[in-house]
């Protein structure tokens, strides 16, 4: 219990570093929650300050889920113990869940797609080719970021479950297919301001390497969605 304690306080506070807000505020001298959709993520970095920034900040994102996934439950259980693939699960919850909600930030973080990708790299390698495979074709055919997030989140939690089979509920990976129900759901979730500008055929594609601008009705109590 301790360690799982632990694990998730660690995994948390690494999620929670506000790399959107960091480098809009440092680099670009902005704050990134008045700007654009108000997300503190990679894609509205991208709309206001550029594809390279936007790219630089989706890296760093993922690499504060890849990296309390893959090395904190080290620190605390052996790879060969039951317990271990768990500790990795409740490692990527709260790194996710800090992205989501940094305490830095008056918990108004991102969206948690950037720092999933992360978290999926290391927990399930099909799963995680799944998802970028769904994503890479939904983008190339609509240029949406969105909905190709949506696709790869859902595209995840299918190729999980082919991947694993039968032993998806068994003793060591029951909380892993639990998540990649759980962790899609919210990622959903918090795109619903999305979902309603796609269904108004308002959400904006991606030409000639920009991002296009978010209505700026969207900053506003639902910015953090």
């Amino acid at each position: 219990m301790t360690a799982a304690l632990l694990v998730g306080l660690l995994a948390y506070l690494c999620g929670s570093l506000p790399f959107a807000y960091l480098v809009g505020k440092w680099i670009g001298g902005i704050d990134i929650r008045t700007i654009g959709s108000g997300n503190v993520g990679a894609t509205n970095i991208g709309r206001t300050m550029g594809t390279r920034w936007g790219i630089f900040v989706l890296v760093l994102d993922a690499l504060k889920g890849l990296l309390p996934v893959a090395l904190l439950p080290l620190l605390f259980s052996d790879p060969s113990n039951a317990n271990f693939v768990h500790l990795k699960v409740i490692a990527a919850v709260f790194a996710i869940i800090g992205h989501m909600c940094p305490v830095w930030l008056r918990f108004r973080g991102g969206k948690g797609v950037a720092t999933a990708l992360g978290v999926v790299l290391v927990l399930s390698p099909w799963g995680s080719l799944g998802a970028v495979i769904a994503f890479a074709i939904v983008f190339g055919w609509k240029r949406i970021v969105s909905i190709a997030s949506i696709f790869g989140v859902i595209a995840f939690g299918i190729a999980h479950f082919i991947a694993i089979g039968g032993d998806a509920f068994n003793e060591i990976y029951w909380s892993l297919s639990i998540f990649s129900i759980a962790a899609p759901l919210l990622i959903i979730w918090r795109h619903r301001s999305n979902i309603a500008r796609l269904m108004r055929g308002e959400e904006g594609a991606f030409v000639s390497g920009k991002i296009p601008p978010e209505p700026e009705e969207q900053v506003s109590s639902d910015s953090n969605s």
